[in-house]
C-alpha cells in the first residue's frame, strides 16, 4: 500500500469515528409507531455525526399531527417540529425542578417503547457486536433486521 494511498484510508476511517465510544462506529435511527410498534423509517450515518444532525440531514417529513419524542441528543427539535418533546436538561447554575422532573420521567415512560424496539432489533448479533462488514451495506442489513422485526409482529398478533 502506497502512503497517499494509506493517508486516504485514514481519512475515510476518521470520519466513521465516535469519540464518545472511542471506537469506528455507524449510527443508525428508527422512526417508530408507538401504537402499533412497527418500524416507520430508518436513516444511517457515520457514528461521529451527532444524532440531531442526523435528523436534519434525512429530512424525514413529519406530519404536524405526529408526535415526535427524542432523547436528549435531539435538544433543539422543537424549532423544527412544533408537536415534539424532548426532557429538559439541567445546566451547572440550575438544577431540574420537581416539575421538569416529573415531565421528563413521563416522557421516558412513552420513549420505553422505542428503547424496547432497539433492544429487539439487537437480538441479532450483527446490529450488537462490531459491524465487521462493508460500511456501505450496513443501512441495507439494516433495513432486512427490521423488516424481519415488522414481519415478527404481524405474525404475533
Amino acid at each position: 500500500m502506497s502512503p497517499n494511498n494509506r493517508l486516504s484510508v485514514q481519512k475515510k476511517q476518521r470520519r466513521h469515528y465516535s469519540g464518545k465510544k472511542k471506537r469506528h462506529t455507524q449510527k443508525a435511527q428508527v422512526i417508530a409507531d408507538l401504537d402499533s410498534a412497527k418500524i416507520m423509517a430508518t436513516d444511517f450515518g457515520r457514528g461521529s455525526q451527532h444524532d440531531f444532525q442526523l435528523f436534519k440531514d434525512s429530512q424525514t417529513p413529519l406530519g404536524e399531527h405526529i408526535s415526535a419524542l427524542g432523547d436528549a441528543g435531539y435538544q433543539g427539535l422543537a424549532h423544527l417540529h412544533a408537536n415534539s418533546q424532548t426532557p429538559a436538561k439541567k445546566s451547572k447554575l440550575q438544577p431540574l425542578t420537581t416539575e421538569q422532573k416529573r415531565a421528563n420521567r413521563r416522557l421516558s415512560r412513552k420513549r420505553i417503547l422505542i428503547e424496547n424496539i432497539i433492544r429487539k432489533l439487537k437480538i441479532f448479533r450483527i446490529l450488537c457486536e462490531r459491524y465487521r462488514n462493508r460500511r456501505k451495506r450496513f443501512g441495507l442489513r439494516f433495513n432486512l433486521i427490521a423488516a424481519i422485526y415488522n414481519l415478527e409482529l404481524e405474525h404475533v398478533s
